[in-house]
């Protein structure tokens, strides 16, 4: 079980948005933060809190990533030359669970994470269990001939719920994806605005 498959729609009361874009998401039935004292006026959020919020939606997106995760590829896409924020998308997508979910293997980030930590994912025909395993462009993501006819994939790939992004090529009858190139933010289709450059304020000054 991941750590918090079963209060993942918390994150998108606090944000007050739907962040992975669910039908059973509860914003679509009422839009302020859990608790007690979500339905009290929101004052002006500073530009730490602006940058903050922009940071916990990215980060929460991707399911279970911990803080030093998230710093630690933050830290990636400073190293490299270009335009960090766009950089730090490109990151993210480029890490199996993202590119199993995006493919529509599996319907959420979060069961992406276990489908891949139990080792139902093959990377150019070898077998790879680690989420964060970062795939290059020209990688062949698969699912093991055993595991196509789990119902979660048959659910998942028989959905109309997500489109399939252009910067991959998917055959579902082959099971098969293949990461054409990387992505820029444009091209990633979050059912939310993220504003990574907000991220890369807030790591640069804190």
């Amino acid at each position: 079980m991941t750590k918090r498959t079963s209060s993942k729609y918390k994150l998108d009361r606090r944000m007050g948005e739907n962040i992975w874009g669910r039908p059973k998401s509860p914003v679509n039935r009422r839009e302020y933060g859990p608790g007690q004292h979500g339905q009290r006026r929101k004052g002006k959020l500073s530009d730490f809190g602006i940058q903050l919020r922009a940071k916990q939606k990215l980060k929460g997106y991707y399911g279970d990533l911990t803080e030093k995760q998230f710093r630690r590829i933050y830290g990636d896409a400073v190293r490299m030359r270009g335009d960090t924020s766009e950089l730090l998308i490109g990151l993210l997508e480029r890490r199996l669970d993202a590119v199993v979910y995006r493919s529509k293997f599996v319907p959420t980030v979060f069961a992406a994470r276990q489908f891949v930590n139990h080792g139902h994912v093959l990377v150019n025909g070898k077998r790879v269990n680690i989420p964060s395993y970062r795939v290059k462009e020209g990688d062949v993501v698969q699912v093991r001939e055993k595991s196509r006819q789990l119902a979660i994939v048959m659910e998942a790939t028989a959905s109309a719920e997500r489109d399939l992004p252009e910067y991959l090529n998917v055959d579902h009858s082959k099971m098969t994806a293949e990461l054409v190139r990387t992505p820029a933010l444009s091209d990633v289709p979050y059912p939310v605005m993220m504003e990574p450059n907000l991220v890369v304020e807030f790591y640069a000054k804190n």
